[in-house]
């Protein structure tokens, strides 16, 4: 069963494997999800005591948790933790407790920013840089690295935006770039920096995601998020993983190979690979669309962009079987030449950002 990829009902997040499924007639365990960017191999879950199951989490359980964070990534003071579920909670939260203010969101980004700004009755303006910020912003929104395209800013160029404004810094990739990362900062200035646990960690089902802030504001965050924010059990598996440091190391070495034997996949099948981490990559293609659908008919599900239609996202394949579905499945796209889109890159520029996926 085939079907109009304009029309695709389909979350603009990324996964609804169970929609695909419906809309193509493949049953949901015959999919290869590319949709998203979590990493394919995830945490080794450990058996938990039974008690972290049945009783609430008490103090000194959000204590490990906090000190596990802090360490893992940098911040000087584990009480600048704030502990969620998930980092979207805290997206949707931090507006509610704000005065109307004005908001400048750097984009294109994780549209859910702006969303929430604006439903919180802010005034919210979506600019393209952060050299385009004007004085009288009193609040900041930036991705870094950033979500879909992987762009990254300098860390001391956007310190500095904090000077006299709040600065709201979503690092839900930066585990895969940890020098970039603004957490060592916090509690220095007006500074807000939101970490997502489930991307790098391959558990987004465990809904675990931190803010980092100083003083009145992480005081103002943990009021609003309330008692018992994060669960026992996802409290428990957060401390373990964030306090193994051999594994996120080779986790990162892991992921590196993982992305470059992606890109061998998709320069073979003439995409043009635009940005991304080692967690997703980005291409552009003037048949992006037909792509999109020939994959899919595939049951080789990716992201797709409703504003951007000549732009594809893909995620890691997590192994030997997954890679051969994926390059099978490019195999059946036949790419013709496709007009430039408004914008593009240049050869050299675009073949400058393969390897690491950055943005400047």
């Amino acid at each position: 069963m085939g079907s109009d990829p304009s029309v695709l009902p389909l979350s603009e997040h990324g996964g609804e494997v169970d929609a695909a499924a419906e809309l193509y007639g493949i049953t949901r365990d015959r999919w290869l999800d590319l949709s998203t960017g979590i990493n394919p191999h995830a945490y080794p879950v450990p058996e938990l005591a039974r008690d972290y199951w049945r009783r609430l989490p008490d103090a000194s359980l959000y204590a490990w948790l906090r000190e596990s964070a802090a360490a893992c990534y940098g911040v000087p003071d584990p009480s600048a933790v704030v502990p969620a579920g998930g980092s979207q909670s805290i997206i949707q939260l931090l507006p509610r407790l704000l005065p109307p203010r004005r908001v400048v969101i750097v984009t294109p980004t994780y549209r859910e920013h702006a969303a929430c700004w604006a439903a919180a009755g802010h005034r919210v303006a979506e600019i393209t840089g952060i050299e385009e910020i004007p004085d009288d912003a009193e609040v900041v929104v930036v991705a870094n690295p950033n979500n879909p395209d992987g762009r990254q800013c300098n860390p001391e160029a956007l310190l500095r935006l904090s000077e006299g404004r709040l600065l709201v810094v979503d690092e839900a990739f930066a585990d895969v770039c940890p020098e970039i990362s603004l957490a060592r900062h916090v509690g220095c200035s007006d500074l807000l920096v939101l970490r997502s646990f489930g991307k790098f960690f391959g558990l987004a089902g465990l809904r675990l995601g931190f803010a980092l802030a100083g003083g009145p504001l992480a005081e103002q965050l943990r009021r609003g998020i309330g008692p018992w924010a994060v669960s026992g059990p996802a409290a428990v598996v957060g401390a373990l993983a964030l306090a193994d440091e051999a594994w996120v190391r080779a986790t990162r070495v892991r992921l590196t190979a993982a992305a470059g034997r992606l890109d061998g996949l998709l320069l073979r099948a003439g995409l043009d690979i635009i940005g991304g981490t080692t967690l997703f990559r980005l291409i552009e293609h003037g048949r992006a669309a037909e792509l999109f659908e020939t994959l899919a008919q595939a049951a080789v599900l990716v992201r797709r962009f409703a504003e951007e239609p000549h732009r594809l996202r893909f995620g890691l394949p997590a192994d030997d079987v997954a890679f051969t579905r994926l390059a099978e499945a490019l195999a059946q796209w036949r790419p013709q030449p496709a007009p430039p889109q408004v914008g593009s890159t240049t050869p050299a520029r675009r073949a400058a950002r393969v390897g690491g996926g950055k943005l400047r």
